[in-house]
């Protein structure tokens, strides 16, 4: 489902039967949706009626664990083998409801995307949840008198963590479905003297290209977050002049354990490239290759401890064992979070790069082979490569670098129509090079340092000339 009441409803119902939630980006096909209902032996979905379609061909391919089906509007029509309207379902009362558990049970699988293609469950319990929204919380200073209004999707657990942030602290939740009218937005965040607004760098891009906003138009407003990618300096110094009372606050996180750092706001101006230090009740430090710690300066990876670390990947062993390794006590479990950072003098740390090819665009993770996969549907297309290329706005650029088979012609507007058609909106290229062939390396792989490089070095020779015929790439507007 969209950002909804009833999905809310449904994640805390959920949570009342003992049962666990798993949200989805109602932009999911039927193949991929399919996967994630076997994958978590799924037993009922909640959906709307104009989703409703996708979800029954997704069950029917089959799924056979799903035995209900939840519709949210629309009209009489069959899900699942038995499907009830939102109203009947509230109608049954509570005769579904089961034992709760504890702390340290499961509550939510939040899926996100591997570098095989196949998406992976982020196992979360309770206590998993509750010291993530408790550690966030309390650097932001929430309490009951915060207003907060959410335009993200709670399919992402940035915007998932905002309803389950302000149930945590009383605060009051507007729930917006999308931020495709910026202005419209930005109204009824005064309207409802906001004092909390979450967003990405697009949305601060966009807020930032809107002619007519004068500094302290919101005064209420309190603080600004912002996670899933980096702010460019230029915009966070833009941000500060539109709401110079409004305290801002950069952070980094992974779904593997909601949150990692975050930068107090009193030091944004000091060192606004970093994304700060550990959040209150955790520790954030980086290890060389053999886990040892790395002096201030050093690249290496960035470690996460602390009771937010997921419990692993669900049925997923082998994945798990990549990311979760042995720590300081034993039985206790570190996230190596397979992201490249450094610290300066006084410990803030800088992001520097993901270790793996995991493009972020748009605050998603996008896992280059499912995009490849869905390329070489194509008959056109003999050889495909999937990379992020630096964009101020969505962190990563998703481009696609294609080779046409023998004889063909492709016309770029219809492999972005192939693509729509096939992924979620952020996993699909905005880009499109076509080149006669693609580098491989010694051992015959196709060498994607290469071509990244190869097109960075295009992008800033068309920047110095406009009419350089040097890339054939299409964007997408």
């Amino acid at each position: 489902m969209g950002n909804r009441l009833e999905a809310v409803v449904a994640i805390f119902a959920a949570q009342k039967a003992g049962a666990v939630f798993s949200p989805v980006n109602p932009s999911t096909k039927a193949g991929k949706l399919g996967f994630i209902l076997n994958n978590c032996d799924a037993v009922a979905v909640v959906t709307e009626a104009r989703l409703g379609p996708v979800a029954a061909e997704a069950i029917a391919l089959p799924a056979p664990s799903v035995r209900l089906a939840i519709r949210v509007g629309g009209t009489e029509s069959r899900i699942a083998p038995k499907t009830l309207s939102f109203e009947q379902a509230l109608a049954e009362g509570d005769a579904a409801i089961g034992e709760p558990g504890i702390d340290i049970d499961l509550s939510m699988l939040i899926y996100t995307s591997g570098s095989t293609g196949l998406p992976k469950g982020v196992m979360m319990t309770h206590l998993n949840v509750v010291t993530a929204a408790r550690s966030i919380t309390t650097y932001l200073g929430m309490t009951e008198d915060d207003i907060v209004l959410n335009v993200l999707p709670i399919s992402f657990d940035y915007g998932l963590y905002q309803i389950l942030m302000a149930a945590r602290t009383g605060a009051t939740l507007v729930l917006e479905k999308s931020f495709a009218f910026p202005f419209a937005i930005l109204e009824r965040l005064a309207e409802e003297r906001a004092t909390g607004f979450p967003l990405v760098p697009t949305m601060a891009a966009m807020i930032l290209k809107l002619d007519g906003l004068r500094p302290g138009s919101f005064p209420h407003l309190r603080f600004i977050t912002n996670t899933a990618a980096a702010l460019p300096v230029a915009h966070i110094e833009a941000l500060q002049r539109l709401f110079p009372d409004t305290e801002i606050y950069s952070m980094y996180g992974m779904t593997e354990c909601k949150r990692c750092t975050y930068l107090p706001p009193e030091e944004l101006r000091r060192r606004p490239g970093s994304v700060g230090i550990a959040i209150p009740g955790t520790q954030a430090f980086i290890v060389d290759e053999n886990g040892n710690r790395l002096p201030p300066g050093a690249e290496g990876e960035l470690v996460i401890r602390g009771a937010h670390v997921m419990k692993g990947y669900w049925k997923n062993p082998e994945a798990t064992r990549k990311v979760l390794k042995p720590g300081l006590l034993p039985g206790e479990n570190l996230l190596h979070t397979g992201d490249l950072f450094r610290t300066d003098d006084e410990g803030y740390l800088y992001f520097i790069g993901r270790k793996d090819d995991i493009i972020k665009s748009r605050g998603e993770k996008v896992a280059p082979k499912e995009v490849e996969t869905v390329l070489h549907e194509m008959p056109e297309i003999s050889e495909a490569v999937v990379i992020g290329l630096p964009d101020p706005v969505l962190g990563a650029a998703v481009t696609a670098v294609i080779v046409p088979a023998g004889g063909a012609t492709i016309d770029t507007r219809q492999v972005l129509r192939h693509c729509r058609q096939r992924l979620e909106d952020f996993a699909v290229p905005v880009g499109v090079e076509i080149r006669d062939d693609l580098p491989k390396t010694a051992n015959g792989k196709v060498d994607r340092r290469l071509i990244r490089e190869m097109l960075m070095h295009d992008d800033k020779r068309q920047q110095a000339d406009p009419e350089s015929p040097a890339s054939l790439r299409e964007r997408d507007g």
